[in-house]
Parts: C-alpha cells; sequence; structure tokens
C-alpha cells in the first residue's frame, strides 16, 4: 500500500469535512484506501486503522457478503439500502443507510494499471429508528386505548370514507372479519343499516336534520337484534380546520330498559286499582296513587305529611302496631294484615288488606315505605255468598253434598256409643234423560225444581233433603227406623205418580229408591250414599219405579265385577290372554279351509275365563277396542303365515260394534293389510247384525270401502238378531254364520231345522257362503250337509286350538 499514489486534489479535505460517513475502496482489491473523520466516528475505528483493510470488516450482513462477491462490474452498478455497522465504541451494532457507487478516478498500482475507485457512504439511522420506534410504540398503544375503549368509534373524512374505527365498533355492529380486512367503506355502511331495525324511518330521520357540519348530533338507533344505540357525531378538526367527523356508537339497552320499567313502576302505580302509598323512614306520606285517594275518599294534597297510622284502626295502640310492623320488617321485610280503614273526615270506613314493604339502604337503615291497600267490602260479600253457595245447590236451592254431611257426620258424632238409628234414601228419576233429550235441559231444570218441591212435601222438618246432581237426589231422615224408611219411601213413589204440569204440558215422572240404615249398613255417609246407589240400582234391574233396602250381598257381585275389568286390564300386557283358532271345514271335501280367531284368557288367581264372561264385561267398560285391535294383530300375522302355504287359509276375526264405530278403523285394517303383506281377501271380517242396524247408512259406507278393500264380510250370529232381508241385499255381505243355538237342535226338532232351512236357503238365493257354527257330531254335519250347508265349525273337526297346535292339525290334513 506505500507504493499506491491517491490521485490529486482538493475532495479529501471536503470529504474529511462531512457528517457522513464515506469510505473510498479499492475496486480491485476491494481493500479500503481511505476513510474520514465521520466514519472513525461511526465505527469507533480511527482512519488508519481501516485503510488497507477489506471492507467487509465493515458490514458482515448476509446482503453484504454477496453484494461485495459479485464481479467489479456488477458491484460498480452499486447499491443503496439499510444494513447494520459495527461500532466498537457504542459496542453494538447500529443500523445505517448504505451507499455503494463507482467514481472516475482511479488509483495506479504497483503494476502501473489504473484501478477503478467505490465510494462507499453511510448514514445513521439510530436516532430515527429510535423515533420511528418510539412512535409506532405510541400509535399501538393509542390503538389499544381505542380498541379498550366501551364505546364504539368511527372516524370518517369529510368525503364521509372510514379512516379508522376500534374493534368496539365493529363489535357492535357485528361486522365480519373478511369485510373488515377488504376495508371496503361501502361494504361497511350497507352491513350496518342491514342491522338496524328501521333502516327506512332513520332514512327518514336522517333527511330532516338541519345540523351544520360544526355541531354536534346524537340519535338513537335501534337494531334488529334489539340493541339500543346512542349514536354522537362531532367534528374533528386538524390545525383547526374541519378534516371529518367523529362517531361513537353507545351500547344503552340497559339504560333504556331501566328507564323503561321506571316509566312502567310509575305508570302501574298511577293506574294500580290498589291503593297505593309511598311513606319515608318516620312513616309520613310522601306520596299517594289516585286509587288512594279514591279509596280514603279525600283529594291528594292534603295527604301527604299525615301519618299512616293516622289512617289505620289495627286495634291496637299505635306505638304497639309500630312495634309490631317493625319486628316483621326485620324478620321478613313486611307486614300484612286486616285492618279498618280511617277516612279523612274521621269516620270508620271499610275492612282493608294492608301489605306494607320497608326499603333500606345497603347499610340496612330504612328510607322509605310503601303500603298496598286493598278494600275487602267486597270480598268479604262474596265469600258469604261463596259459602252459601258451597252448601246450597243452585238449581234448586236444597242443601247439597256438603251440607248434607255436616248434617249427617253431626248425627254420627251425637250417635258414638249408642244405638241411634237413621235412614238415607237415594232417589234416581227413571229415564230422565228423555226429557232432557226431547223438551231441552232448560224444560228438564223446571221439572227437577218440581220434583224438589214434592219430595219435602213427603217430609218432616227434622228431614233433610238434598240434590247430589243431575236426576239424583238423597233423603236423610233422621231418628228413623226401617219401618218409617219404608213409609216415607211409598209415600214418594205416590207423590211422583200424580201427574205434573208444566208449560201446559201434563207428563209424569217415576223414581227408584235404595235404602240404607245407620249403622248397620254403614257408620259414615260416604258409605250410606254408596249402600243406598247400590240398592237403588238393584231395584231398577227388578223393574224400576219402586223401593228396596240395602242387603251385603249386593257388593259381593260388584265386587267381583270390579275385580275381573281389573284382572282383565292387566291380563293383555301380562301374557295371560292368547288368540286361539278354530277350523273351518268344507262339507263337501272335509278340509280345513279357515279358521275364527277366538280370544282366550287364562288367569293365574281366577283360573280359565269364559268369554260368555269377559266379553261382555269388556264391551260395557271400552275395553273391548283394545282387545279387538290386539286380536285383530295377532290375526293379521296368523293370516300373512298361511297366505304363502300349500293350504291358504282365511283367517276370520270378530269385530265389536264399538271397536267398528272407531274413527280410524278402516285406516287400522288397511295399515295391517299393507304391513303384512298380506292379501286382503285372507282376512275376513264377522259383524253382529247390531253393528249392520246402528247408523245403517254410515256403515254401509264403510262396509263398502272394507269391500273395495277385498276383505271378506260375514254376519256372526245369523237369525238370533233383527234378521233384515233388505241388509242382506244391500250391503257387501260375502257369508252368513247360522247361531249354535239353531244347530244344537238338528235334526230332531222340527223348528230349528226349519229355521236353518230357511237361513241356507236365503243364502243361497243371494249367492252368500253359509257356514255353522257348534256342530259336535256327524249327525247335525251330515243334516246341514243334506240342507245345502257349505261350511262348518264346531268340536267335530276341533275346538279353538293355540296357532302351533292349528299348524300340526293342518299337516295332518294334508297327509291324509
Amino acid at each position: 500500500m506505500s507504493g499506491l499514489k491517491l490521485p490529486p486534489g482538493a475532495w479529501q479535505a471536503v470529504v474529511q469535512e462531512l457528517q457522513q460517513a464515506v469510505w473510498l475502496v479499492d475496486g480491485r482489491s476491494l481493500e479500503i484506501l481511505f476513510a474520514n473523520v465521520a466514519a472513525a466516528q461511526l465505527t469507533g475505528r480511527s482512519a488508519e486503522e481501516m485503510v488497507g483493510r477489506p471492507v467487509l470488516e465493515l458490514v458482515s450482513s448476509p446482503e453484504d457478503e454477496i453484494f461485495w462477491s459479485r464481479p467489479l462490474p456488477e458491484i460498480s452498478m452499486g447499491i443503496c439500502s439499510c444494513t447494520e455497522v459495527w461500532s466498537a465504541r457504542r459496542k453494538r451494532s447500529v443500523e445505517v443507510e448504505r451507499r455503494v457507487q463507482a467514481v472516475h478516478a482511479a488509483a495506479e498500482g504497483d503494476d502501473g494499471c489504473k484501478h477503478p475507485l467505490l465510494l462507499l457512504s453511510m448514514q445513521d439511522r439510530s436516532e430515527q429508528e429510535s423515533s420511528r420506534q418510539e412512535y409506532e410504540v405510541l400509535l399501538g398503544e393509542l390503538r389499544a386505548t381505542l380498541d379498550s375503549a366501551a364505546d364504539g368509534l368511527l372516524v370518517c373524512d369529510l368525503q364521509g370514507a372510514i379512516r379508522a374505527f376500534n374493534q368496539r365498533f365493529a363489535q357492535l355492529w357485528s361486522l365480519p372479519a373478511p369485510m373488515l380486512a377488504r376495508r371496503d367503506d361501502a361494504a361497511v355502511f350497507a352491513h350496518m343499516r342491514q342491522q338496524l331495525a328501521d333502516p327506512a324511518a332513520c332514512d327518514e330521520q336522517l333527511a330532516t336534520r338541519t345540523d351544520g357540519p360544526m355541531q354536534e348530533a346524537v340519535d338513537i338507533l335501534r337494531l334488529g337484534n334489539g340493541v339500543i344505540l346512542e349514536q354522537r357525531s362531532v367534528p374533528q378538526l386538524a390545525h383547526g380546520r374541519l378534516a371529518g367527523r367523529v362517531y361513537s356508537f353507545r351500547d344503552i339497552s340497559r339504560q333504556a330498559e331501566v328507564q323503561a320499567s321506571l316509566r312502567l313502576a310509575a305508570q302501574v302505580f298511577e293506574s294500580s286499582l290498589d291503593a297505593i302509598f309511598i311513606a319515608d323512614e318516620h312513616h309520613l306520606i310522601l306520596r299517594v296513587n289516585p286509587g288512594c285517594e279514591q279509596l280514603l275518599g279525600a283529594p291528594r294534597s292534603p295527604l301527604p305529611g299525615s301519618a299512616v297510622t293516622a289512617l289505620l284502626d289495627a286495634g291496637m295502640d299505635e306505638e304497639a302496631f309500630l312495634a309490631q310492623v317493625a319486628q316483621r320488617w326485620r324478620r321478613e321485610g313486611f307486614w300484612e294484615g286486616e285492618v279498618i280503614l280511617r277516612k279523612a273526615v274521621g269516620a270508620s270506613g271499610p275492612p282493608i288488606h294492608l301489605s306494607w314493604v320497608v326499603l333500606r339502604d345497603e347499610g340496612g337503615t330504612v328510607v322509605q315505605s310503601i303500603g298496598f291497600m286493598r278494600d275487602l267490602t267486597q270480598q268479604r260479600a262474596a265469600q258469604r255468598r261463596i259459602e252459601e253457595l258451597a252448601f246450597t245447590d243452585a238449581l234448586t236451592g236444597l242443601p247439597n253434598r256438603l251440607r248434607l254431611h255436616e248434617r249427617v257426620q253431626e248425627v254420627i258424632d251425637a250417635a258414638q256409643g249408642s244405638d241411634a238409628q237413621f235412614a238415607l234414601l237415594f232417589l234416581d228419576l227413571d229415564r230422565f234423560k228423555i226429557v232432557n233429550d226431547s223438551l231441552g235441559h232448560p224444560f228438564g231444570d223446571r221439572v227437577l225444581k218440581l220434583v224438589a218441591q214434592r219430595l219435602l212435601r213427603c217430609l218432616r222438618q227434622s228431614d233433610m233433603l238434598c240434590r247430589l246432581g243431575g236426576d239424583e237426589f238423597v233423603v236423610h231422615l233422621a231418628n228413623s227406623d226401617a219401618q218409617m224408611a219404608e213409609s216415607v219411601a211409598r209415600r214418594v213413589l205416590e207423590e211422583m205418580l200424580q201427574p205434573f204440569q208444566l208449560d201446559e204440558m201434563s207428563f209424569s215422572i217415576q223414581g227408584s229408591i235404595g235404602i240404607a240404615m245407620h249403622p248397620q249398613d254403614g257408620r259414615s255417609l260416604d258409605d250410606l250414599i254408596k249402600h243406598a246407589d247400590t240398592a237403588m240400582y238393584r231395584t231398577k234391574e227388578r223393574g224400576r219405579g219402586s223401593y228396596g233396602f240395602y242387603q251385603p250381598q249386593m257388593n259381593s257381585n260388584l265386587l267381583a265385577r270390579m275385580k275381573m275389568e281389573h284382572a282383565m286390564r292387566q291380563a293383555l300386557g301380562q301374557g295371560h290372554m292368547a288368540v286361539h283358532y278354530q277350523p273351518q271345514v268344507d262339507m263337501a271335501s272335509g278340509r280345513i279351509v279357515g279358521a275364527e280367531a277366538l280370544l282366550r284368557w287364562n288367569d293365574p288367581q281366577l283360573g280359565v275365563v269364559s268369554p260368555a264372561a269377559f266379553i261382555p264385561l269388556a264391551e260395557e267398560s271400552g275395553y273391548i277396542v283394545t282387545l279387538g285391535a290386539w286380536v285383530m294383530e295377532q290375526a293379521a300375522r296368523e293370516a300373512a303365515y298361511w297366505q304363502d302355504s300349500e293350504t291358504p287359509l282365511v283367517i276370520s276375526v270378530n269385530v265389536s260394534a264399538l271397536e267398528f264405530r272407531q274413527p280410524g278403523f278402516l285406516h287400522r285394517v288397511a295399515r295391517l293389510i299393507e304391513h303384512h303383506g298380506l292379501r286382503p281377501r285372507q282376512l275376513e271380517l264377522e259383524l253382529t247384525e247390531s253393528v249392520l242396524l246402528q247408523d245403517a247408512q254410515d256403515k254401509e259406507e264403510m262396509l263398502a270401502a272394507l269391500a273395495r278393500m277385498g276383505i271378506s264380510l260375514s254376519i256372526d250370529d245369523f237369525g238370533t238378531g233383527y234378521s233384515s232381508l233388505a241388509y242382506l241385499k244391500n250391503l257387501p255381505i260375502h257369508r252368513l254364520k247360522v247361531d249354535k243355538s239353531f244347530v244344537d237342535g238338528l235334526p230332531g226338532e222340527d223348528g230349528e231345522r226349519a229355521i236353518v232351512q230357511a237361513i241356507i236357503k236365503m243364502g243361497q238365493a243371494l249367492g252368500l257362503e253359509v257356514v255353522a257354527e257348534g256342530v259336535e257330531d256327524k249327525v247335525q254335519r251330515e243334516a246341514l250337509s243334506a240342507m245345502g250347508c257349505m261350511f262348518y265349525q264346531g268340536y267335530l273337526c276341533s275346538p279353538a286350538l293355540p296357532k302351533q297346535q292349528l299348524r300340526d292339525l293342518m299337516l295332518q290334513d294334508r297327509l291324509h
């Protein structure tokens, strides 16, 4: 380097004075030829120390290494970027703006050749970077502060474009994140408008605004999600000039709810029908509502300042009353009770119900109290009326069951330990429903009043007549033995035989009476009424229009029926019932062609229960609908089993009149056929004649619908009811079943033989198949065959069998 001669010129002095660090670098060797004072200050190394050293010792960033390793022509093109340089004085890297460019001056080396020179300059950027970082920190803190604000903020310029907003603004308006990222002002404003509950009303409100650009504005916005926002708009000034507007949005839903509650409370206070007063901690009235004015009979103005106790008469002195109130306040927070109101003029007023509630501050000190007063005058009158109605029959004015219970209980209590007797007569009017149905219930009510008057004429003053309800009356005969009870019963029946006259109409009313005696027939009113009622029903069974005494054995039959009904309702779910199938045989071939599904019940306690016992009970109780539906389900399943066998059987099912009248009967049958994949002709429904005679037109439509489905229909027990050729001709009937009662007399009894012959001939004439039931011997079968009967069923072939035994029987039948 000692042989290197720098080009002459005065530029070294100029460069030395520059505030910017400058190095002169040899283009060939990339060694430092010159460094000024600013370069020494920046790096902390003297110029002499740096001259002759590789330029890469100044900088060591990857970018610099790549740049200085390039060919000289590329280096000569220069670079201008930010990098870091190590400062020995500061003992850290310093961020600088570095620039490299080629200069026209060249250095002459030992080889006599001139080398290009490179000018490296660096500008210290540490202070600017520190200021920038500080600015970013302040800007971040400001952003965090704005995002932490409880109000949503939106800043717009003079043209309405969005300049800034905080996160609370986005949250209140439910702005989606993608929309915020796009910074699409039009989309943001459109979304805000969609959030409004009534955008059109908001547009109309803004259109009428006359505020200037320098004025503040406040608006209330209701969003569709129920949130209520207060929007405040203020001008934004920059250097004293208008630069835009700042909008703040505050959720005031809670405040609005509180204000609405306060308004509602005030409205309730003013419009409440109850009298309300507000008193201070000394029990002096501060305010009253109109209801209180009306109750007190005084104008509102004189009442404030009056003592609450001056308006009330609690039946004790004022001090004791207030002590009692204070005690209840401490324990429960309110006092309530009945007091007498003192009118403002001094006179005693009506009884009132007072609820006096205490209000305390956070420290528990009484600050106010609120009293609610209600006039009890009408309530007391209504209570007396209710008590009267509670013990009186509203129609006849007679005592009702509650009054009768009081009377009888008094007599029973007084008779404890003695043999005192009295009688209870239970009277029920016979066929009174005809009066209501034919002449109307208002007419029937008037008849009941006449009956009550006649019955009273038959009794003593010590006796009591009461109406239980409907057309049922009960008579309590005080101190009566059986002879007197019988005498009164006869007198009542004789009186009832006299014609009644009403609206120029003469008619007769008859009754049936049951008599129970105390104490032998019961020691409580309920028992006596129950037993008298039982005796009355037994009288009706014997022919009505008479009387009868209760006998203990009357209950035994009722109890047995009740037990059987209960067991029957449990039997189906417990698996005690089953469906058996009685084969139906073709007379000509002797082959089994069908089977009738019959319900059988074997109860663990009752044993085998005959269908003749439980079927009528099921029909009477309505449970036959449930049983019939279950039997039909089993029969449809069995029919589906047989329809694809070598000998398909038609399964017939009995349908009761009550089941047939059910609204969904047709739909249920169709659903069963579809569910089991059953061909309709494999299922036959057996109906009794009584089913066809009730509501004939409706039944004709239902039978036609069943026939359209392809289901066979037969008449069971034909000849035992009101047999009619009309329905046989008009209805889609396929088969008649001759009742067992006619078959039993074959072949010897001429009457039964003539009836069976007539049925078979009639069936043949109408194109109907005839099945004889209850065939038990060959003689009966031969007689029926000779008459032309086509099918039979009965013990001659087989009794009703479980399905597996029926299948075994069919297998034997095929083998033969």
